[in-house]
């Protein structure tokens, strides 16, 4: 299964970057083929509904920017997962940004996705999992998983593990 990772945060070797890595390991285990994007470090603009890419565009977004090397591969990926870590109740404003671009692709190829999430504290999840449950039923796709992570759970081995085996299950 080809498993395209698409990594909110804009800090590298952080708590998020620490998930990706986890997921990433444990799934190429299993035989995946895995890329992990950091889209949170990535200059992504906002839609900005020209609809061109659903009209004459055929896919294709008027916006040159980061965003056209995802693109493709939104298109030609099995399996989808998001991670990003809790900016004041949601997933980061560069996450954001990737995924109303997605806009342009319509649906992409995969038909399964999956969450991991960062947090400071327990609780503050609630937005982003609406959000992703709502993307996931629209394109008609398998939820895998959700696995969260705040404070002390953030880059310990158990959560390490538990995301490893995760991924390596799938």
């Amino acid at each position: 299964m080809k498993i395209l990772v698409l990594n909110g945060s804009p800090r590298k070797n952080m708590n998020t970057a620490f998930m990706c890595q986890a997921f990433k390991e444990g799934a190429m285990e299993a035989g995946h083929d895995v890329e992990v994007i950091q889209v949170g470090t990535m200059d992504i603009k906002g839609c900005t509904a020209c609809e061109y890419c659903h009209t004459t565009g055929e896919g294709i977004c008027t916006l040159i920017d980061d965003m056209v090397e995802i693109l493709p591969k939104l298109k030609d990926c099995d399996m989808l997962v998001f991670a990003s870590p809790i900016y004041y109740m949601g997933m980061t404003a560069q996450m954001h940004a990737a995924i109303n671009r997605m806009y342009a692709v319509g649906k992409p190829g995969a038909k399964k996705f999956a969450l991991l999430l960062s947090s400071g504290s327990p609780g503050f999840y609630d937005a982003a999992i609406t959000q992703y449950k709502q993307i996931v039923g629209f394109m008609g796709a398998q939820d895998m998983g959700i696995i969260t992570a705040y404070g002390d759970q953030n880059k310990s081995e158990e959560k390490k593990d538990e995301i490893f085996a995760f991924a390596k299950a799938l």
